[in-house]
Formats: C-alpha cells, structure tokens, sequence
C-alpha cells in the first residue's frame, strides 16, 4: 500500500517537473547548473560536508523555483490579463528566487574561501 502510494507520488513529481521544464526556461536553466555543479562541487568542496551543502544549496534554489512557476502558471490561469495585485504575488515569488539563489551563492562562495584557505 504505502510503495503504491509512494510510486503514485513520484510519477506526480515527474509530471511537474517534465511540465515545468517544457514551459520554464529559468528551470530548465537551474537544472542544468545543479547538472554542471555535482562535479564541479565534488571538486572544489573542501569536505563532504560542504559538498551536500553545496549541493542541497542549489536544489534548495530549484524547489523555490518550482514553487514561484506554479504560482505563475496557477496565476495566469486564474486570469491570465494582467492583474496589479497578481503582480504583486508574482513578485513576491521572485523575490523568494532571488534570496534562494543568494543563499546558494553564499554557500558556494564560503565552501571556495575555506577550499582555499580564506576563511
């Protein structure tokens, strides 16, 4: 019971993830950066330790991304003429981006200084 609950669950998630990649291009673009950053973070990771974080960082940044287009697309089908107070919303979803994407740069750039004795 619960392993057919847990395929269904992972079939959804492919679901979303195949229609956010068709649709988003800022996903398609962080999944391609996770892609590139696995071994390059393997590489410049000081430790393991700093890698899963390196790493959590970015998939960190991809789920608030995948957070901010389904409220886009769920947006745009409540009404998809543009809205002041849809804006808003929009906009806050961003700004969640933004500070996800700074985190995981934050991350990147402490696990590089202490790599490189910096820190």
């Amino acid at each position: 019971m619960i392993v057919n609950r847990l395929y269904r669950a992972t079939m959804n998630s492919i679901r979303g993830l195949s229609a956010a990649l068709d649709t988003d291009a800022a996903v398609r673009e962080e999944l391609v950066v996770l892609a590139l950053a696995v071994p390059v973070g393997w590489l410049l990771s000081p430790s393991l330790g700093w890698f899963v974080a390196m790493i959590a960082g970015l998939m960190l940044l991809l789920a608030v991304e995948m957070l901010n287009t389904a409220i886009e697309k769920l947006a745009d089908h409540v009404t998809p003429e543009s809205h002041p107070r849809i804006g808003v919303i929009k906009d806050m979803g961003s700004t969640a981006v933004l500070f996800a994407m700074v985190a995981a740069l934050l991350i990147w750039l402490a696990a590089l200084a202490v790599r490189l004795g910096a820190a």
